[in-house]
């Protein structure tokens, strides 16, 4: 795919991952709307990205068919991508675990995403094309001690992306899973501050390198997992 000129709709994109991923994909000529719940954060990455800036919290399942009907209209009907980066964390062990710290999660990582992507999927259906990335994570392949909540929302997110791969792929629409080892970001801050970059720790360019590189593929082939570590973190 050639982005420019390309629809893409990126989740979460106030901040880190999803902010330098809009950057990259305007200075490419491609459309780019970035959704994140604090307007004064999304004021900031239009500024930093050039990308239009929707005020637009995943999830409130009341409000996705307005808000999936704003980008519609912003982008004249068509959507060539849809990157599912908006998540959130929590990490306790299982017995101070409470159902609604699992709730919290489970309605952005994976009950948001979902609901979203089914809004987006008939645009792409009546195109026969597009291309969904859902950013999962390591958590996404393995447990971990603490991780009862975070990992179980990451491993939700792994299996609707190989359901919607089989369903998806008659209609020439590409799902891709990438999954990023620690990335320096404002991930987990309750203030949601970056946090600043350290030698050894992937970069949310490193992921959006990545992110570029699956979409840039002839679209006669699609990357349907990616696995994206720090080199030597230790």
């Amino acid at each position: 795919m050639d982005v420019a000129g390309k629809n893409i709709l990126i989740t979460g994109g106030s901040l880190g991952i999803g902010k330098e991923t809009a950057k990259i994909l305007v200075s490419k000529g491609a459309n780019v709307i970035i959704t994140g719940r604090d307007e004064q954060r999304l004021l900031k990455a239009k500024d930093f990205s050039g990308a239009y800036p929707l005020v637009f919290d995943i999830s409130d399942v009341d409000s996705l068919s307005h808000n999936v009907k704003k980008c519609m209209d912003y982008f004249e009907g068509k959507i060539d991508v849809l990157i599912n980066n908006a998540g959130i964390g929590f990490f306790s062990q299982m017995d101070d675990v409470k159902y609604s710290d699992f709730k919290n999660v489970f309605d952005v990582n994976v009950f948001g995403l979902a609901l979203l992507t089914q809004e987006i999927i008939p645009f792409m259906k009546s195109q026969n094309s597009g291309t969904i990335i859902n950013i999962g994570s390591s958590a996404s392949l393995k447990g971990f001690k603490s991780g009862s909540v975070y990992a179980a929302s990451k491993f939700a997110v792994r299996a609707l992306t190989q359901c919607w791969q089989a369903e998806l792929r008659p209609y020439s629409i590409r799902v891709c899973q990438l999954n990023p080892s620690e990335v320096k970001t404002a991930f987990n801050d309750p203030d949601r501050v970056e946090r600043s970059l350290v030698d050894n720790k992937l970069r949310p360019s490193e992921i959006s390198h990545a992110i570029i590189s699956v979409l840039e593929m002839d679209d006669r082939g699609f990357v349907n997992e990616l696995n994206v570590w720090a080199t030597n973190p230790f």
